[in-house]
This record gives structure tokens, C-alpha cells and sequence, in this order.
């Protein structure tokens, strides 16, 4: 952190803008600490942002349910193709985003998965870091999503109101679809 200060000040004595040293600064020093995590100087405890994990996360854990990334995906929420992300992306404002949307997103959860999501900050840095990531989002698809959670995107399970069951080839391997495109629906 006073790393980063010192360039700031020092940016400023040189005449360039603190916003620019900054956001340069930021990504220069953060693509290494980003895999591992860190912690502040007063104890705060930065996880990782690790976007690999984030998009098995995005998908395991039912987001792509509603929200889609790259045209893969829900339609009830926002999209989260990273083209749309603030850039550089405040983690914490994002988070704050989700709190002010988490009774609905809550009672959709319930309603499509039946069951309210369960993350811990570790897991949600990781997928806050795949909505971010467009090289990690190009390797995003349908594979990438498992076939409990595949159901629940085509209504074939017993949780919500989904749409009307379809029927899956029955070779269609472990994801459950057979290589078409899904709806996302």
C-alpha cells in the first residue's frame, strides 16, 4: 500500500495525473498478488482473485442460471461479459451491487435452484475476477457447465417454474447437451 502512495506522489511531482499513476500502478502491481492474495497492513485479508476458478465457480454454483457471460447463460439478470465490467473494477463495489440486488437475487436462487446460493469471500473474489477476465471468459462454455445445474437452465429439474422440460440426446455426455447452442433460457 505505500508502494503504491509513493508512485501516486511521485507521479504527481513528475506532472502526471494521480488517477493514471494509479490505475497503472494498480495493474502492474496486482496481476502477481492477485493469484495469491495478500494482507494489509491493518490485518485486512485480501483473497485471491483467481478467474480460473471463477468461472468453474460461475457456473457450478448456478450463477449462469440467470446471468450469462459471452451469450452463455440466464437472461434474468444482468450480463456479466467482462466487455461490460468497470475497468479497472472496484471488487468492493461490485459486492455492494450484489447486497442492494440480494433479495431478489435470494429469492430467485430459490426459486430456480431451490436454495439460496452459499459463498464464502474466497469463492466470490474468484468469480468477481471471471466477470472481469475476457481471456478467462472466451474459455467459458457450455462444458464448463455441470449437468444438475443444466437441467435447472432447461427446466428438466424439480426446482422452480422453469420452462417446459427438453429432451436431451442421451449421448450427450456428462454436461447433458448434445454441442447445439443452448437458449440460456
Amino acid at each position: 500500500m505505500k508502494y503504491v502512495v509513493r508512485t501516486i506522489a511521485l507521479a504527481a511531482l513528475a506532472g502526471i495525473t494521480a488517477p493514471h499513476a494509479f490505475a497503472q500502478e494498480t495493474a502492474q502491481i496486482s496481476k502477481p498478488m492477485s493469484r495469491s492474495g495478500f494482507v494489509l497492513e491493518n490485518g485486512l485479508a485480501i483473497p485471491a482473485f483467481d478467474p480460473e476458478k471463477g468461472r468453474r465457480l460461475f457456473a457450478a454454483k448456478g450463477c449462469v442460471v440467470c446471468h450469462s457471460v459471452n451469450g452463455i447463460g440466464g437472461e434474468d439478470a444482468p450480463e456479466f461479459s467482462a466487455e461490460y465490467m468497470d475497468d479497472p473494477m472496484n471488487a468492493f463495489d461490485f459486492a455492494a451491487r450484489m447486497w442492494r440486488g440480494a433479495p431478489a437475487m435470494i429469492a430467485m436462487q430459490e426459486e430456480e435452484l431451490g436454495e439460496q446460493i452459499e459463498l464464502t469471500g474466497d469463492e466470490l473474489a474468484a468469480i468477481i475476477a471471471f466477470v472481469h477476465d475476457a481471456d478467462e471468459q472466451a474459455k467459458f462454455s457450455q462444458a464448463d457447465i455441470p449437468h444438475d445445474i443444466e437441467e435447472i437452465m432447461h427446466g428438466d429439474s424439480d426446482h422452480g417454474d422453469g420452462p417446459e422440460a427438453e429432451t436431451h440426446d442421451e449421448n450427450a455426455g456428462e454436461t447433458g447437451h448434445t454441442g447445439g447452442e443452448s437458449s440460456g433460457n
